[in-house]
């Protein structure tokens, strides 16, 4: 008959101590809010160019993410009790890029939480994540240095002919159409790349997500499409052409969006440049009076009306500029993410 050793009382007190040491919090484990897997997850799809990129710094002194939390005591939501960044089960954080119509790179397939640098869609995950019980998904499809009216040009836009400051006029294609234009009157000679290029692989990459949803979102029941997130139009400030063109754009873009997500209902929610203040007549001038018409509540286009909002960043830029990332100031990329995120659990409600 075997009989059964005592521990000394030494080893019961480090195991005691042991197993009250907090172990440390895995993904699928998270302290987000809990959300009801029985309904499908609802996407938000986040498009632009750089804006829309990851470029706010988490380290490195005035304008990082660390700063702004643990010293300013701003977007608190974002640290436990510890310290620690907190980590959300409810918000699926999904990011891929590509260059054109060209293959996939994978940057985030995460619950959301603070990893690399910071964009916006860290404000926009948490605003929309606490207005529903419904899982979530956040879904960017973006690359830099595109512009709205020729890579990202949405199918069914029609070319146009503008006459520059100089008198000089020139042939804008319209969707894949090439080249990105050719002055009146000359034979245009077609190079690899079309109008709305970016547009169908951006979109063609977030179609392909979605059909490995499970992949993307463990548990997943189904999903729809609940919105879309702008953020876009520093190299259509560059052009005379393309920003006059940008309210048009911008306008067609929400359309087609809804039409290609057959998300007829999908509320949209665009933003201006940083650097752009209401009067300015220049080209970031443009896009920020684009946004604002298209912004349901100006009475402009009756159908956006509680499905459409724009938002105007100025005042939540902390300087630099869209073309210089905002000088990777991480309060900027947050300010204008949960301001894109009131805005659409302000739509939300509205439906």
């Amino acid at each position: 008959m075997m009989t059964k050793k005592r521990l000394p009382l030494a080893c019961l007190l480090v195991i005691c101590l042991i197993t009250a040491i907090p172990r440390a919090v895995e993904a699928d484990e998270t302290a987000g809010t809990s959300a009801d897997m029985a309904k499908p997850v609802q996407v938000y799809i986040l498009m632009g160019q750089s804006n829309m990129l990851n470029y706010g710094k988490i380290k490195g002194g005035d304008g990082s993410l660390e700063t702004a939390v643990k010293e300013k005591k701003l977007y608190r939501y974002l640290i436990d009790a510890e310290g620690n960044w907190t980590v959300r089960n409810d918000v699926r954080n999904v990011r891929v890029m590509g260059s054109g119509t060209g293959g996939m790179r994978k940057f985030n397939n995460e619950w959301m939480t603070i990893s690399g640098n910071v964009g916006v869609e860290i404000g926009i995950g948490y605003a929309v994540g606490d207005a529903t019980d419904a899982p979530v998904m956040i879904l960017k499809s973006a690359i830099g240095n595109r512009a709205l009216g020729w890579d990202l040009l949405p199918p069914g836009s029609e070319g146009f002919e503008f006459t520059d400051s100089k008198g000089k006029t020139w042939v804008h294609p319209g969707y894949k159409g090439s080249p990105e234009r050719w002055e009146k009157g000359t034979e245009p000679k077609k190079i690899g790349w079309y109008a709305g290029m970016q547009y169908d692989g951006d979109v063609a990459r977030a179609k392909m997500v979605l059909s490995k949803l499970d992949e993307y979102y463990p548990g997943a029941n189904g999903y729809e499409i609940a919105g879309f997130f702008w953020w876009q139009g520093d190299r259509d400030s560059r052009s005379e052409a393309l920003s006059s063109r940008y309210e048009k754009n911008l306008v067609h873009l929400v359309k087609q969006l809804r039409k290609e997500f057959d998300a007829p209902n999908a509320n949209f929610v665009c933003a201006s440049l940083g650097q752009s203040e209401k009067g300015a007549t220049d080209g970031g001038g443009k896009i920020l009076d684009a946004v604002l018409s298209v912004d349901g509540a100006s009475g402009k286009y009756p159908e956006f009306k509680g499905n459409v909002a724009g938002v105007y960043t100025h005042p939540l830029s902390k300087g630099s500029s869209s073309g210089g990332h905002y000088g990777g100031n991480a309060e900027t990329y947050m300010n204008v993410g949960e301001a894109m995120g009131k805005a659409m659990v302000k739509l939300m409600k509205r439906n």
